[in-house]
């Protein structure tokens, strides 16, 4: 993570000044919690009237160009200097030194304005711009001349998006998909990687998988026999639950869901008056594509703006053999059961796919080059990694694939990094995403990519060719998730057609992972937490408990579930991330996202009054922190 500059804050007043010395105050504990990113340069003066006398006649407020600092003339008067490489000169007495014009980065202001500006910099994140965002003009008038007023590369979530508001906001719109198959031969319909080979079916097949280890392990515990009427007892129990999960009737329901929304989805683009062209599109020039269809007729299409929402695919494996493996493009249309399976990463893909397989009675490893969910809570990783291990997925550590051979049994024997070798009836490999951008035509009309994972470099959706424009997955340092892709397309699409100047806000997006146990969060992780506003400034306010629908089952006796909060260090406490592990994560976790959009304070959440007996009230009771070395398990009601 790139370190934050160091502010260095002046401020000048006079030592009987009440409201310079709350000031002086309030900016030395700043320092204190954040000592890594403010200074404080104290210019003090003895009395008014020498402060005066110099702030009036000096010729210091000249170098200002904020027109405030006119008519200023009380203490304090705060501002800030630009970074140095060396540490600002400091003076005590009626001593201020000479700065000059262009070491100035901004007048703050006197009290009201400083003690403002300190609220802000204590905010867990940078405040949303209020007045709305300017982008660069992309010379779009409404007699263009061109065949259409926008053309969408990319069906997905967020190109259909995209597409049908602008064309509500009147504007005439094609919307381009074409999918590239994968290396297994693999296609699916509109809609995108999130609706064909990703979120929906992972969440169903998760949903089955969570089924199937409930009757397992609770039913029996709740006096629920099924398959049988005879209600035979063991111990004062029903018998164990047998199941049988049969893949090819969950591949099929799941893949007739899916078919059902590709319908629905060409019928809306219809309904929008969206153009739909099933055909690949590549750039001939900043407004003008080349179109190939699957039967490889090639036509052209001009637009006065394009947007790119092409997502990405996954990565893949690079050994020798590394063919031989699937990929999420391709495992949840397989005709058969995987069988034993290997999982590649340690991914949030890597994983939830691990989960599900097992869940449904599979035998499966994952093979794991370094940690578990890089980029996540590292606490909350580890206990999904336990939990895991517990329902029986086995993971090889600090490995990586060496080599991938095809058996006469049909199995595909994998040497691994270390030496060991195992046999596996299916390899599949969730090592990363890349964008799919490589035949785009990006270099013909000026638009830069990431080369380490080749997606598009921009500003508020904007790329270096300024009627070219991307979102979702493409964009770089964007969250790759499907609500985002979603939001920021529709926010995109009313600038450009319907005056809007309102930005996408990318901060405080929530997210769930949908492993064995699930694992939900918002803001930073621990780690980040720390590593930006220092250990001193943070604390965490943490519990483990049981939730109620496990306390019956002997199967769960020893699971628990496990949530933390993450505050700064300031009086108000600002709630700097919120981290859950546990049933029902993504439905626990969405509404404590609305809050931190709007400034959630540890305060407001502890004063809010929890739904009983829930996991997430568990959220709303918390009081133990992790300074106070004392027990985070609870107990009781």
């Amino acid at each position: 993570m790139a370190s934050i500059p160091r502010k260095t804050v002046h401020i000048s007043g006079y030592s009987s000044c009440g409201f310079y010395t709350r000031i002086l105050n309030i900016l030395k504990s700043l320092t204190v919690l954040f000592p890594t990113r403010i200074e404080i340069v104290d210019h003090e003066f003895v009395d008014r009237s020498s402060y005066r006398k110099w702030l009036l006649e000096s010729g210091f407020k000249e170098k200002f160009s904020d027109p405030r600092v006119k008519d200023h003339s009380t203490s304090p008067f705060c501002w800030l200097e630009k970074p140095r490489a060396e540490p600002a000169q400091r003076t005590n007495g009626d001593q201020v030194p000479d700065i000059k014009a262009e070491d100035i980065e901004a007048f703050i202001g006197g009290h009201d304005d400083t003690l403002a500006w300190c609220r802000s910099f204590m905010a867990p994140c940078e405040e949303k711009a209020t007045n709305g965002v300017e982008m660069v003009d992309d010379g779009h008038n409404p007699g263009h001349g061109y065949d259409y007023d926008l053309v969408v590369i990319g069906g997905g979530s967020g190109g259909m998006a995209a597409s049908k508001e602008a064309a509500d906001l009147g504007a005439k719109v094609a919307c381009l998909d074409f999918v590239k198959p994968s290396p297994k031969g693999t296609t699916w319909g509109l809609g995108g990687t999130c609706v064909n080979v990703g979120c929906i079916p992972k969440k169903l097949f998760h949903a089955g998988s969570l089924l199937n280890e409930a009757f397992k392990k609770d039913a029996a515990f709740y006096g629920v026999k099924v398959g049988s009427k005879d209600g035979s007892r063991e111990d004062g129990l029903l018998a164990e639950t047998s199941t049988n999960v049969h893949w090819s009737v969950l591949r099929e329901n799941i893949q007739n869901y899916i078919r059902g929304l590709n319908f629905k989805y060409r019928v809306r683009l219809r309904e929008k008056e969206v153009d739909y062209h099933n055909k690949l599109a590549t750039f001939v020039d900043d407004h003008t594509i080349e179109i190939v269809d699957k039967k490889g007729r090639v036509d052209t299409l001009t637009s006065s703006r394009f947007l790119i929402a092409t997502g990405g695919r996954p990565a893949p494996l690079e050994c020798e053999g590394g063919e031989l493996a699937i990929s999420s493009d391709d495992i949840f249309s397989l005709e058969s059961s995987p069988g034993k399976t290997l999982c590649v990463g340690a991914s949030y893909i890597s994983l939830e796919c691990a989960g599900f397989l097992a869940g449904i009675g599979l035998d499966v490893t994952v093979a794991v080059r370094s940690i578990l969910l890089r980029g996540f809570d590292r606490q909350c990783a580890d206990k999904i990694g336990e939990y895991m291990i517990d329902h029986g997925v086995k993971f090889r550590r600090e490995v990586t694939p060496k080599k991938l051979e095809k058996l006469e049994s049909g199995e595909i024997k994998v040497t691994f990094s270390d030496g060991s070798d195992d046999t596996y009836d299916t390899v599949l490999t969730a090592i990363g995403r890349h964008a799919d951008t490589e035949k785009l035509g990006l270099d013909k009309i000026g638009v830069e990519v990431n080369p380490k994972n080749k997606r598009i470099l921009g500003k508020y959706e904007q790329t270096q060719c300024p009627n070219v424009y991307a979102i979702g997955d493409v964009l770089d340092g964007t969250p790759e998730l499907t609500p985002v892709a979603i939001q920021s397309g529709i926010l995109l699409a009313r600038r450009l057609f319907g005056g809007s100047k309102e930005p996408m806000d990318y901060r405080n997006v929530c997210t769930t992972v949908f492993t064995p146990v699930e694992y939900s969060c918002v803001g930073y992780s621990e780690d980040e937490a720390i590593e930006k506003f220092g250990e001193a400034a943070v604390e965490v306010y943490h519990r483990e408990f049981q939730p109620l629908e496990w306390s019956l089952s002997l199967g769960r006796g020893h699971n628990f579930a496990y949530t933390k909060v993450i505050v700064d260090k300031t009086p108000q406490e600002n709630v700097l991330g919120i981290h859950y592990v546990g049933p029902n994560a993504g439905e626990v976790m969405q509404g404590y996202g609305v809050a931190m959009k709007q400034g959630l304070t540890f305060k407001n959440l502890i004063e809010t009054v929890g739904i009983h007996p829930t996991s997430s009230e568990e959220i709303v009771t918390l009081s133990v922190t992790k300074s106070s070395g004392e027990d985070a398990a609870a107990g009781g009601c």
